[in-house]
């Protein structure tokens, strides 16, 4: 359902992907959509569908995505799940209970350089580490307008963070601003604190007349720079170099070292997204982001707003409503965007 700009795309990988019949959507104003065009979600619903893909306004996320969890349809729900952490959970539980594949399209997690960085960080190739920072800024998208900066664009960055660091946020400070004149904030600094006692800060806005999509995490051995516009990633190695100057050589610091940056293969996130879905919904090994991924994601956004409001730290509370969301990594999970219909053929 929803026929967009993220929509669109969404239409257009599943109409290339193999072993994925896709039927059609729901849009009461499409225009010159490349697809069936269904007059409302019944109709989709009793063409029989095994997925659907949810990217309408996130008000309406939860209204949707109970509807075709009680028809029996696996779903994938653009990020963020819901407005709130109670709809969320009230999404991540009625598919559990109805053992049907319910996941949250944070994209990141399938971003080449993203997956690289956490592989070689589970590898050991940064040593501990000491602080991920990430900035995300670019111009004010116009088809945004029932939600803030925070439970857009920032969502990306709570749920990449806690996922690349495989670490869940306990504590968040964070400042907003409302620059535009617009009733949801428009841009965001954050601390936050993981688990692991990783720091990590993230600067998130729509009032950059550039575009910004970075991610830096800073180890014991060097830092990863992850260009997720560009899907790079370039390893900065903490050189080792001996000094005779005794003042200089009691300094415990780091030094510039030798400097990569990577040959990857770079397949499109999105069409990895829909690749890992598919495979869900057929019961194989999948790697996709659940339900409960992105309710504890809503939940560190709404520390965050609660933080900036009171000007205060604010705790998260972990795994509300069940488990740790970082738990199930690597079980399958199911993750699509805008409601579009979709029949599984392998």
């Amino acid at each position: 359902m929803g026929h967009g700009a993220m929509g669109r795309n969404h239409a257009r990988v599943l109409s290339e992907l193999e072993g994925v019949d896709f039927v059609g959507i729901v849009d009461p104003d499409a225009k010159q959509a490349r697809a069936v065009v269904f007059d409302d979600l019944d109709a989709l619903i009793d063409h029989g569908i095994d997925y659907c893909i949810i990217a309408v306004p996130t008000l309406q996320h939860e209204e949707i995505g109970l509807r075709l969890a009680d028809a029996g349809v696996h779903a994938l729900v653009e990020k963020p799940l819901a407005q709130d952490s109670a709809s969320a959970l009230r999404l991540a539980e009625a598919f559990e209970q109805a053992a049907l594949i319910g996941a949250v399209g944070h994209i990141e997690r399938f971003n080449p350089a993203l997956r690289q960085a956490r592989a070689r960080m589970a590898n050991g190739d940064l040593g501990d580490i000491l602080q991920i920072t990430t900035r995300r800024q670019g111009p004010f998208p116009d088809r945004i307008a029932d939600v803030g900066v925070v439970k857009d664009l920032a969502t990306h960055d709570i749920d990449l963070t806690a996922w690349v660091a495989q670490s869940d946020f306990v504590s968040v400070a964070a400042q907003v601003a409302h620059r535009s004149g617009r009733e949801h904030e428009d841009l965001v600094s954050v601390v936050g604190h993981l688990s692991d006692d990783t720091i990590t800060n993230h600067i998130v806005n729509w009032l950059s007349p550039f575009k910004e999509r970075m991610t830096v995490v800073t180890g014991e051995k060097g830092a990863f720079v992850a260009d997720t516009l560009h899907a790079d990633l370039t390893f900065h190695a903490n050189g080792v170099v001996p000094t005779q100057w005794d003042d200089v050589a009691r300094f415990r610091g780091v030094s510039e070292g030798d400097v990569v940056r990577f040959a990857i293969p770079k397949p499109e996130p999105l069409r990895t997204e829909h690749e890992n879905m598919r495979d869900a919904v057929c019961g194989l090994t999948s790697d996709i982001v659940t339900m409960r991924d992105g309710l504890q994601t809503v939940v560190v956004a709404e520390a965050i707003l609660r933080s900036a409001a009171t000007k205060t730290s604010v705790e998260v509370v972990e795994g509300v409503g069940g488990e740790s969301p970082w738990s199930g990594l690597g079980r399958s999970a199911c993750r699509w965007p805008f409601n579009t219909l979709a029949r599984v053929t392998r």
